[in-house]
């Protein structure tokens, strides 16, 4: 599971991070990044096979969709059954792309509420997540960008916290899921390996999303 993480580095260090060309998205650093807002994404063009960053709303909509207001928007797709989900299969095959962020946020049951928690790497390094996007044009005209994060099961360091993590993909694996070169892009959909990532309770301002800032990422006592 994934429900808001935080992007902080300028878009213009993302695309020289993943080796994207052309014109990047004026999106402003977002430590709360929610459901049905934009983020940057990375996706392979299909005419020059060149990297370009854009911004895509979170929560894929089908580009099948018949009714824009009533459809569902999935925020995460399951990696184990991607592959066999309609709403998924195509962009599976032909439409993946990477979810740069520097951290993303779950939530832990206590006595006293949810806590929730921020999670990285460990190396202080940008996450690369596993997602998918599609483009749907409405009656008139109308062009709409989306994507939506795949998840796997939590490996053993984050099982405490939780039984589902986003698929974390490490920048050799980068080529093959964008379709940039041969291999397997099922055989990526796999927990991170232990060691990669750490995580560290944070604040319940979190949990508004109108809350924002650096300070989302402060570590609490």
């Amino acid at each position: 599971m994934c429900g808001r993480f935080a992007s902080q580095l300028p878009p213009d260090a993302i695309a020289r991070l993943f080796q994207a060309v052309g014109d990047v998205p004026n999106l402003p650093a977002n430590w709360n990044v929610a459901p049905t807002q934009q983020a940057m994404v990375v996706r392979r063009h299909a005419a020059s096979g060149e990297r370009r960053l854009d911004a895509l709303t979170w929560g894929l909509v089908p580009h099948f969709t018949k009714d824009l207001k009533a459809c569902t928007r999935p925020i995460n797709a399951r990696s184990e059954s991607a592959a066999t989900a309609g709403m998924f299969r195509g962009a599976l095959a032909a439409r993946r792309c990477l979810v740069p962020a520097d951290a993303f946020y779950e939530w832990r049951s206590t006595a006293d509420g949810k806590q929730p928690y921020a999670i990285a790497r460990a190396d202080g390094a940008p996450l690369a997540f596993a997602g998918l996007w599609e483009g749907w044009r409405g009656p008139d005209g109308e062009t709409l960008r989306s994507f939506t994060i795949l998840t796997t099961r939590a490996n053993a360091d984050l099982a405490p916290l939780h039984t589902r993590m986003p698929v974390i993909l490490e920048p050799g694996a980068w080529p093959v899921w964008l379709g940039e070169c041969e291999g397997a892009p099922s055989a990526l959909l796999k927990p991170a390996a232990e060691g990669v990532v750490r995580f560290w309770p944070v604040s319940r301002a979190v949990n508004n999303v109108r809350n924002n800032g650096a300070a989302l990422l402060d570590a609490i006592q």
